[in-house]
This record gives structure tokens, C-alpha cells and sequence, in this order.
């Protein structure tokens, strides 16, 4: 049985061949796109499971291609780049990308982040909650196995990382959630930056529900040790 399906959208042969070899080796079907536009085609085509992506691509900026992809899917994406400023991955995870890997790196490091996104990327079991089990909490409703959510019955555009953050806070709806606990199930405690990651997220998920930090009707800091979710009877609308 053929393993996992990885797009690797990479224009240079001298790292495209041997990286594809090598995810040969590791059991993953790998299919190789030189350019922005074969990167779209074989995506539409193939359905991969992963998306291995270049930023510096010859005829599209990578980041272009990621936003593209992920109005079409919600494939995983691990961005490749020379590029490894906080501003570059902070840019990155905006666009939706699942991780980051900077150039150079080891193949050692790219199989592991590919088998950890992967991983977060299948239906998780939290406490024995059903995965698919939607989530009701006063005019908040989420249905996981769809990856949809509503507020107040206008529904909410949310990155991949935004919803499973806001599945995992509302399944824990009026309990205290650690930012470790968090990092672990949201991105994998082998994330590679440090919780600013996840306080990033906490700020884009708090203005998408028209939340306020200083004044909390979701999304409560508990400062030096996570985030409390509203339980139900607690939130909405002031």
C-alpha cells in the first residue's frame, strides 16, 4: 500500500532529487513540482496529504502559492525557505502554513516535522470527547469533523490552526487550558518556536470571535499558566 502523498514544490534538482528520494525511502509517495503553476495542477489533481513548499519559486512567490492552496484545501503545508526571520514565520502561519523549515537543513528534521503535521492533522481524541462530537456553547457552534464554525450564525473564517485552537479551548469550555497542553495538542510539543506561536494565534482567534483581551467574554488569559475558554451561560454577547 502506497504511503502518504507529498506535493514537494521545489524548483532546484540538486535539492527536489535527493529530498524525494529520501521521502521514498521513508515510505511517502512524493510527486515533484518545479513551478508555482505545477504546484496548483498536481494539487488539484492528486489530493496529496502534505504539501512540502518553497517560497523562491520561478514564477510565483511561494507565499502566493500557499494562500492559493489554501483557498482550495486545507492540505497541510510545511513552508521551505532560506528566509527564517520571526516576521517571515509569523507571515507564514498567517497564510495557513502547518510549519516551517529553514535552509539549510537536515533530512533527519524534515521527516520528523512531516510525520509530526501528519500526525496533528488526523482526528484527535481529547478525554474520550468524539472528535466529530459538534460543540454547542450559548450562540457558538463548531462542528469539528466539518472544520466549521459559527458565531451567532454568521460563520467564521478561521486558519486550520485558529479552529482546531478554538475546538481544543471550547472542549474544555470553564476549565484552565496550559500553554503547554496547548502547544502540544494544537502543534506538537516538537513545535519549533517558542508559546509566542500560540499567543499569536490567541490574538487572531480573539478578533474573529470580536473578542477584547482587557475585557474577556470568550477567551480568558490566565496569566503564567494558559487560557480558560467561556463555559456555557458565560459568553456572547454582553
Amino acid at each position: 500500500m502506497a504511503g502518504p502523498r507529498i506535493l514537494l514544490v521545489e524548483d532546484e534538482p540538486s535539492i527536489a532529487e535527493p529530498l524525494a528520494r529520501l521521502l521514498g525511502r521513508e515510505g511517502f509517495a512524493t510527486t515533484i513540482a518545479s513551478t508555482a503553476r505545477a504546484a496548483v495542477e498536481l494539487h488539484d489533481r492528486d489530493a496529496p496529504d502534505l504539501v512540502l513548499l518553497d517560497l523562491n519559486l520561478p514564477d510565483r512567490d511561494g507565499r502566493d502559492v500557499a494562500r492559493e492552496l489554501r483557498g482550495r484545501s486545507q492540505v497541510p503545508i510545511i513552508m521551505l525557505t532560506a528566509r527564517g526571520t520571526e516576521t517571515d514565520r509569523v507571515v507564514g502561519l498567517e497564510l495557513g502554513a502547518d510549519d516551517y523549515v529553514v535552509k539549510p537543513f537536515s533530512s533527519a528534521e524534515v521527516i520528523a516535522r512531516i510525520r509530526a503535521v501528519l500526525r496533528r492533522s488526523g482526528a484527535q481524541v481529547v478525554e474520550g470527547v468524539a472528535p466529530s462530537a459538534p460543540i454547542e456553547i450559548d450562540e457558538l457552534r463548531i462542528e469539528p469533523a466539518a472544520r466549521r464554525a459559527w458565531l451567532s450564525g454568521e460563520e467564521l473564517e478561521l486558519s486550520r490552526k485558529e479552529l482546531d485552537l478554538l475546538v481544543e479551548l471550547a472542549r474544555h469550555a470553564g476549565d484552565v487550558v496550559t500553554r503547554e497542553d496547548l502547544m502540544a495538542r494544537v502543534w506538537d510539543e516538537n513545535w519549533f518556536g517558542s508559546t509566542k506561536t500560540l499567543d499569536v494565534h490567541v490574538g487572531w482567534l480573539r478578533r474573529k470571535l470580536g473578542d477584547d483581551a482587557s475585557a474577556p467574554r470568550w477567551i480568558e488569559t490566565v496569566r503564567g499558566v494558559g487560557f480558560r475558554f467561556a463555559a456555557p451561560g458565560e459568553g456572547g454577547a454582553p
